[in-house]
């Protein structure tokens, strides 16, 4: 698969959506960021941040010509989630326009080459960052490295 980098956005962010998350301000950063060219989305299909990410794009895939490509760290990603995250995680992966298993099994390092790949692989980065260490602050400093234009849309960082 060819992904477009100039017109594909991907997304980082935490698990635990805190007080500050705001749905209607993240449907209208992205809708911006349709509005201004791209039309390919990554989501690494985590719990929290990506799952609301995935379902706002589903939603605006219903009146916008977008495509949703879900990047997946490993095979058995919905190993630990509640039965209730694992259907929802089907249901998504079936929904997905697109997928790309970046690991064939779990690995300690599997979630940060799914997030590499994801930053690689574009030019904008949408991210819900709310601390100074994890996974999502390291893939915020990466794209900054690599000159990719990040948006936080929480300000508590």
């Amino acid at each position: 698969m060819i992904i477009d980098k100039i017109r594909t956005c991907a997304f980082t962010g935490h698990r635990i959506l805190k007080s500050d998350y705001n749905k209607t301000e993240l449907t209208r950063i992205i809708n911006n960021i349709i509005d201004g060219g791209f039309n390919t989305f990554l989501v690494g299909m985590a719990v929290g941040f990506d799952t609301e990410c995935f379902k706002i794009l589903e939603e605006l895939r219903k009146k916008r010509p977008i495509k949703i490509i879900a990047c997946i760290p490993c095979a058995n990603q919905d190993y630990k989630f509640s039965p209730e995250q694992k259907a929802e995680y089907k249901r998504m992966i079936s929904s997905a326009d697109e997928k790309i298993y970046v690991s064939e099994e779990y690995s300690k390092n599997c979630m940060f080459k799914r997030n590499m790949f994801m930053v690689d692989n574009s030019s904008a980065l949408i991210a819900y960052l709310n601390s100074d260490r994890g996974g999502t602050y390291q893939t915020v400093n990466y794209a900054k490295r690599k000159n990719v234009k990040v948006v936080i849309i929480n300000d508590l960082y």
